[in-house]
Formats: C-alpha cells, sequence, structure tokens
C-alpha cells in the first residue's frame, strides 16, 4: 500500500496562493488515482479535485474550478494542487488520497492531511 504525506498548508490571505504538495512512497505512484479532499470545520469531508493515473484526466469541484490546478510529476512521485485566489471558504485541512479503482475514495490510500487557512 502507497503511503502519503501532505505539505505545503499555511495562512494566507484572500486572494493568495498555496501549493500544496502529496508525496508518496512504498508503492509506485503512477498507477493511482489520487485525489484531493478538504474537511472545513464542523463539516463533512468533501471532494476537491482528481487526477487519473497516467495525468490526462483531472476532475474538479464546482467551488474550486478555474482556481485550482491538480497535476502530478512522476519523477518526483507527486502530486500538487495549486490553489489560486483563494477565499476564507477555502479554510480545511486538505488531504491526498490514493487508489487504484473504484467508486469509493475511502477505502483508498489517505494522509494525513495539511492545515490551509485563508484570512479574510
Amino acid at each position: 500500500q502507497v503511503q502519503l504525506v501532505e505539505s505545503g498548508g499555511g495562512l494566507v490571505q484572500t486572494g493568495g496562493s498555496l501549493r500544496l504538495s502529496c508525496a508518496a512512497s512504498g508503492r509506485t505512484f503512477s498507477s493511482y488515482e489520487v485525489g484531493w479532499f478538504r474537511q472545513a470545520p464542523g463539516k463533512e469531508r468533501k471532494f476537491a479535485a482528481s487526477i487519473s493515473s497516467n495525468g490526462g484526466i483531472t476532475y474538479y469541484a464546482d467551488s474550486v474550478k478555474g482556481r485550482f490546478t491538480i497535476s502530478r510529476d512522476k519523477a518526483e512521485n507527486a502530486v500538487y494542487l495549486q490553489m489560486n485566489t483563494l477565499k476564507p471558504e477555502d479554510t480545511a485541512v486538505y488531504y491526498c488520497v490514493a487508489r487504484t479503482g473504484g467508486p469509493n475514495w475511502e477505502l483508498g490510500s489517505w494522509g494525513q492531511g495539511t492545515q490551509v487557512t485563508v484570512s479574510s
């Protein structure tokens, strides 16, 4: 099973940018579909973005479309989430998750999360 570690979170002002990284170890990451989810305080965890194993297909939640970009670097064994034009409602713990198939992300391998706080 692949192990995931997120990094890159922090405190940023409204309109600012952050790039989150999801580094993988344990197995070749390139065979996994990878997603980013986020959980705001007191709310359920929600899908933000995903990328296919070969990087050719991406999906975004409507709330982040046009502002966030997911990408992957095979050589670095990592997936990134570039977040621009951040809003206070983007404040959440961000998790990356990897899966090899099936509709249920919950059965994938999850990282521990990284906190993103956007101040108004």
